[in-house]
């Protein structure tokens, strides 16, 4: 059998930085491209299949946060690590919204980047077992842990990865109620400034796929404590 290293884009256009990674990538055993501007990165990146993508944010030609947001469009599920010097809240949020899964700040060690990579690649490269019954089902609305479908009366849902996540974690409560800096720190593993709106967004994003077409509506929202997922 013939086993094949995972792939990495690498959109970088600082020479040395893309170098060094690459180099520290390859050594842990992964096959790693690199794209020295956004517009070569978005061709890349639309146009190839990798097994993950790194993504810095500021980018000539073309920002980072198009080339995910056009990566998205046309992906759902290939993970995306976005690498910034800027560490504001409102600099993450945009990452995210434009479907990132990660968010790194540099400087950063090279060792907290392997690991992160690691991670989302682990299930899907690695094939660490996961029974593909694995179902959570609430009313008519059901997902499937091991091959990473939703479907509601029958019907096929696409989620971006942290859509999916968002829905287990509520799907996982069983109907207790969630704060918005619980889910934040859950499904972004970070924590939220009270006043940042990404949890309702990303709330919003779902009730639109989850519940706009179907009844019973699904999401609620208990005033000033956070949300839940219930039938009522």
């Amino acid at each position: 059998m013939i086993h094949t290293l995972p792939t990495i884009l690498f959109v970088e256009d600082e020479p040395k930085v893309a170098a060094a990674i690459q180099q520290g990538l390859q050594e842990n055993g992964f096959e790693v491209e690199i794209a020295p501007d956004g517009a070569v990165g978005n061709f890349l990146a639309t146009t190839k299949k990798y097994d993950l993508i790194l993504l810095d944010a500021n980018l000539p030609h073309v920002s980072g946060y198009d080339v995910c947001r056009n990566v998205r469009s046309r992906d759902l599920k290939v993970p995306i690590i976005m690498l910034t010097a800027m560490q504001s809240i409102e600099k993450k949020m945009a990452g995210f919204d434009a479907g990132a899964d990660d968010y790194i700040v540099k400087p950063y060690d090279f060792r907290e980047l392997l690991a992160r990579v690691k991670v989302f690649l682990r299930r899907s490269v690695y094939n660490v077992p996961m029974p593909e019954d694995t179902l959570l089902r609430i009313a008519d609305l059901e997902m499937n842990l091991g091959t990473k479908t939703i479907h509601r009366q029958g019907m096929p849902i696409a989620l971006t990865a942290r859509e999916f996540a968002l829905l287990e974690f509520l799907m996982r409560r069983n109907g207790r109620v969630a704060s918005r800096n619980e889910i934040s720190e859950f499904v972004w593993d970070l924590h939220f400034e009270t006043n940042t709106n990404v949890v309702d967004v990303y709330i919003n994003f779902l009730r639109k796929k989850i519940d706009k077409n179907f009844e019973p509506k699904l999401i609620h929202t208990k005033p000033g404590m956070g949300y839940y997922m219930k039938v009522l």
